[in-house]
């Protein structure tokens, strides 16, 4: 199988377009299995997980293939929440093709927005597929319409809806009507001229990119499908054009068309080189030594660990392997390609195709496998987790159980994370959303029996002063025997936010010997840990030790020490001290019915809107500075507000200081819990 014989294909778009059932309608189409199943049926090939079919959404980016006219299509079929976002970007980082997917009666909605930035931000060629045209205001005109207003793109029609009948699908490429199914029907007469209208447009954006083709149109009038088919691959390639394709997952309509569309029209693997950790990129090539991407992790109970795989040179035989990122060396024994949960052995994969490779315990997603080398290929840009809870579990001996399984949890979804905060005492886990979250939990209490207690973090506040001061602070303490003495001068003053500490030794004519100074500056950093004014750390603040006495006989270090500590804090109380409040780039995509609620609620938690602009399709998109402390629940607050609608991405910004009545809350609070 050479390179030009692969098609890898992510399928994306909001929730409830009809991904699923658009996946088993091709795979149905290409042969891979004998019936389309309904998500309700819980059958559907890419759909499988216990807790998909529960939920009856997709929740994890499935791996299908199906042969089309001597091509083999890899299918990735992507969650639409947010909350699994993660899935999606690992599934755009290995498909050379994104399928739109856009609901007729819907509309573009929020997350296909969100996705649509993301592709842009990839240079990654696109089709839409409109879906639904079976239902009641789907409008094959109006969703175009939208379509070219909320992406600015040039999109072309390669299919339409014959009389805005979804049963009845004609081909403007090929000039073929097609009913449910795929069944042909009577040719279509074309009394209007508007689907002849529709073709011409179709061949001159195949004759725009190519200067030959160019002078073909304008010599000819028109071009050869050989020539159409060339030029708007070009198009494809470049973004210059966006092809729309209409149809239903639910009758089967316009299935062929995308089939079609995407061995015709679609880049193979290799059309771009592979980014490398280094910045540099590596092309595609079948003769070269194998190295591969592991794009993704899963444990199967029955399978045990699986790699998902993206082979980029060479072929991918049982042999033996090294791991570039830990330098390891492992056999792989069995390799197989996917269709859902089912694994079918294969003797090689080639270059460009996806595949599994299963049982293999030191590789982790984003590892590069290679036959010789230390060539690294460049990891997922995941998006930053943005719903945090502190755990606990309801008996204190399952504590280790959960957090073994939380941490394999993390080690296969990367944009899950567990850590334990050593300055709140708190185990935290972060995710990109409350249903993100508790799907994890569910899973933990399935599989283990394990109750997970939650609340909301604590903010990690920072303590820091405004203005320049002095003291000293003499420590002394006589109990028989020697004694303890030690005395120290300093001024601190305040630096620029992010500078965190910096010592200064400006003693003159020896007062404090060199060999108490290190106690001085534990003294004075473990002073800066415990912070005096609401017990947070204390940050940005440059000290001068400048003056100082010692005992021949009594003095030590730990007794400068305690005489830096207890003179920082003096210091500390004339020097305007006051609360940092961690601050955070929010973003907001809201509908326009609700914006004036989003709007009112970000006044409400102190926030600083910086932007606001409509992003198409009736959403508005709303970049605002937060307060962490407000947002702590806002993946709760933004579905009350939106009905579940609205989406948002945040990630840290700066600290800031907080006075007033917040301050004194925060103070207040802090002391109440100690």
């Amino acid at each position: 199988m050479a390179l030009k014989d692969i098609r890898n294909v992510t399928i994306c778009g909001h929730g409830g377009t009809g991904k699923t059932s658009l996946v088993e309608q091709m795979m149905s189409r290409g042969g891979a299995i004998s019936k389309a199943e309904s998500i309700e049926s819980g059958r559907t090939v890419s759909d499988f997980h216990e807790d998909e079919i529960k939920h009856q959404i997709s929740i994890y980016a499935s791996l299908v293939n199906l042969p089309w006219k001597g091509v083999k299509i890899n299918i990735l079929d992507t969650p639409g929440s947010s909350d699994f976002v993660g899935e999606v970007v690992s599934s755009f980082r290995v498909a050379e093709t994104a399928v739109v997917v856009i609901s007729a009666s819907a509309g573009i909605q929020v997350e296909t927005i969100k996705l649509w930035r993301r592709l842009d931000n990839r240079k990654k060629p696109r089709v839409i597929f409109v879906n639904k045209m079976d239902q009641n205001r789907a409008d094959f005109r109006k969703s175009l319409d939208d379509i070219r207003t909320t992406f600015k793109v040039t999109a072309i029609p390669l299919n339409l809806p014959l009389d805005g009948d979804a049963s009845r699908i004609l081909n403007i490429l090929h000039m073929k009507s097609s009913g449910p199914e795929g069944k042909k029907i009577e040719a279509y007469s074309d009394a209007t001229g508007e689907t002849e209208t529709w073709r011409e447009k179709l061949i001159e954006m195949a004759a725009e990119g190519d200067d030959e083709l160019t002078e073909k149109f304008f010599d000819n009038g028109t071009l050869e499908n050989s020539d159409i088919l060339k030029g708007l691959r070009e198009g494809l390639a470049d973004n210059t054009f966006v092809p729309v394709l209409y149809g239903s997952a639910a009758i089967g309509s316009g299935i062929q068309d995308l089939l079609d569309i995407l061995v015709e029209l679609c880049p193979p693997p290799g059309c771009e080189d592979e980014p490398l950790e280094s910045g540099e990129s590596l092309p595609y090539h079948d003769s070269k030594p194998f190295s591969g991407f592991v794009y993704k992790t899963s444990i199967d109970k029955f399978s045990g660990k699986i790699s998902y795989m993206k082979v980029v040179r060479g072929m991918l035989k049982p042999s033996e392997f090294i791991n570039t990122r830990i330098g390891k060396k492992e056999r792989i024994t069995k390799i197989f390609q996917v269709n859902g949960k089912s694994l079918y052995e294969t003797p090689e994969l080639k270059t460009g195709d996806l595949g599994a490779i299963t049982k293999l315990d030191s590789v982790l997603t984003n590892d590069t496998i290679v036959a010789a080398g230390d060539i690294r290929y460049k990891s997922l840009a995941l998006p930053i987790p943005v719903h945090a809870m502190a755990i606990d579990t309801e008996v204190k001996s399952d504590e280790n159980k959960m957090n073994d399984f939380l941490h394999r949890i993390a080690e296969q979804d990367l944009t899950f994370t567990i850590k334990f905060d050593e300055e709140t005492k708190e185990t935290i886990v972060s995710g990109m959303g409350e249903m993100h979250v508790n799907n994890i939990f569910e899973k933990l209490l399935h599989e283990s029996k394990i109750q997970v207690q939650t609340r909301k973090p604590k903010v990690p506040y920072r303590e820091t002063i405004t203005k320049g001061a002095e003291a000293e602070y003499t420590h002394k303490k006589q109990s028989g025997g020697h004694g303890q003495y030690g005395k120290v001068y300093i001024r601190i003053r305040p630096l620029q936010r992010g500078e965190e500490f910096e010592l200064a030794n400006d003693i003159k004519g020896g007062a404090i010997s060199k060999g108490y100074l290190p106690g001085i500056e534990k003294g004075l950093r473990e002073a800066m840990t415990e912070g005096f004014l609401a017990g947070y750390p204390m940050v940005d603040i440059g000290v001068s030790v400048y003056d100082g006495k010692e005992h021949p006989v009594d003095s030590s270090e730990m007794a400068f020490k305690l005489a830096a500590k207890m003179a920082l804090k003096k210091a500390y109380e004339s020097a305007g001290p006051v609360i940092l409040e961690p601050l955070v780039s929010l973003t907001i995509f809201v509908e326009d019915q609700y914006l004036g609620e989003i709007l009112s609620d970000l006044s409400v938690k102190r926030a600083r809107v910086q932007d606001q602009n409509p992003v198409g399709g009736g959403i508005q998109c709303v970049k605002a500075i937060v307060p962490q402390g407000e947002l702590l629940t806002y993946a709760i607050d933004m579905k009350a507000l939106t009905s579940g609608t609205g989406a948002y991405e945040l990630e840290f910004s700066h600290y800031d200081m907080v006075r007033g009545k917040v301050a004194q809350d925060i103070i207040a609070a802090s002391q109440d819990s100690k």
